[in-house]
């Protein structure tokens, strides 16, 4: 078996605190295999010189933070990302890491170097969100050109991206299957939503521009009896945009681990995105972990939820605050049956996080024989293949 290089080094438009996902779930995991640092992106201010904070989360995985001063233009920062990333790598071999990427923009201050293995993990369309930079496009070409691998967060972002990479594999949202069957247990439910009356419908994640306020709207006003549970950040939209009204409740953000407990007292888990250029590619992970707590899901017409959660019967689908309210109602006129549940293990049995990484593996087994092969003087590395 081919070892993996010692050192992963991770470039991250996300930080490791903020919503634990896909990017949490992976690198946790590979840590068992290889030293593992997560880069975030730099904050700014409380500092007169550049410098990079390290945290360690496991016993082989370490959170690092660029801290810079305030005022630096974009040349500056990233003169400064370089010579921090050039701190770091002092004392250490290229050829002991595999770079792994989550943003191409992190490429303006880490393109020179060349690792021994460079991995794109594309889990979202980034130049589709808001605020996203311009050149980003243009820098995620260049990280095609450079990866090794390409790996893609859902089925509609594979689709899109699989002709820009010889090397692209697809892996869907997976699940910690243990974690989220506690939702099925009654009795778990925190005391800040267990005081909510019932019936409850929740939805937990990240609440910005792809998350449908007006659906969200009609359902509460509607229904005024149900109470409606959200869970998770705010960012990117004024909050004052958003509904207020007696039975919807904003918990702010809670952490992965309470999260079951969340789940356990709601009758329906909701997935209300809009659909734009924001949600074209996007593929929920918390899809799979909603039905692995027992919850009946209704979701909007989101590609990566339809297939394959809805054509397996698995998630309902509705288009508006009004087809909402009648497959609720009927959702909660149907409790859970056992046959149902049995359904919903047997399709998750086959999506685990730990499947994933093991997957992932051996596609980075493959890739390291390949280039080592190359640099041996065999057959040259395709690096870029249009059309196939």
């Amino acid at each position: 078996m081919i070892q993996l290089p010692r050192n992963l080094l991770c470039f991250s438009h996300l930080r490791w605190d903020f919503v634990y996902q896909r990017p949490q779930h992976l690198l946790t995991r590979f840590s068992e295999l290889t030293s593992v640092y997560f880069l975030e992106e730099p904050i700014f201010g409380y500092t007169d010189t550049a410098w990079l904070s390290y945290s360690q989360r496991l016993p082989n995985l370490w959170v690092c933070v660029p801290h810079l001063p305030d005022g630096l233009n974009k040349e500056a920062v990233n003169a400064c990302l370089r010579e921090l990333l050039a701190d770091f790598m002092v004392g250490k071999n290229l050829k002991d890491f595999i770079f792994w990427y989550y943003t191409p923009m992190a490429l303006e201050f880490s393109a020179h170097l060349d690792p021994r293995l460079t991995v794109y993990d594309c889990m979202d369309e980034l130049a589709a969100f808001k605020f996203a930079p311009q050149e980003l496009k243009v820098l995620e070409s260049s990280l095609f050109e450079k990866s090794d691998i390409v790996f893609t967060g859902g089925h509609s972002l594979y689709e899109a991206k699989k002709q820009q990479h010889f090397n692209t594999h697809f892996f869907p949202s997976s699940i910690d299957k243990s974690h989220f069957v506690k939702a099925r247990k009654p009795g778990n439910e925190p005391a800040d939503q267990a005081v909510i009356p019932e019936p409850k419908i929740g939805f937990y994640g990240v609440i910005d521009e792809r998350f449908d306020i007006e659906l969200i709207r009609g359902v509460a006003e509607s229904r005024p009896n149900w109470q409606i549970v959200l869970i998770g950040p705010i960012v990117k939209i004024d909050p004052a945009h958003l509904p207020q009204l007696p039975n919807i409740h904003y918990l702010g953000s809670r952490s992965y681990d309470k999260l079951p407990g969340y789940l356990s007292g709601w009758e329906v888990a909701l997935i209300p995105f809009m659909r734009n250029e924001s949600t074209r590619f996007i593929s929920p992970t918390k899809t799979p972990e909603y039905l692995a707590g027992g919850k009946p899901v209704v979701s909007t017409p989101i590609r990566d939820v339809i297939h394959p959660y809805a054509d397996e019967g698995l998630v309902a689908i509705g288009e508006n605050s009004e087809e909402f309210i009648t497959i609720i109602s009927e959702l909660m006129a149907t409790p859970s049956c056992d046959i149902w549940l049995g359904e919903i293990d047997s399709f998750l049995d086959n999506c685990s996080w730990d499947l994933t990484v093991q997957a992932m593996r051996n596609v980075l087994e493959k890739a390291l024989n390949t280039r080592d092969v190359v640099r041996l003087g065999a057959a040259p590395l395709p690096k870029f293949q249009i059309g196939a």
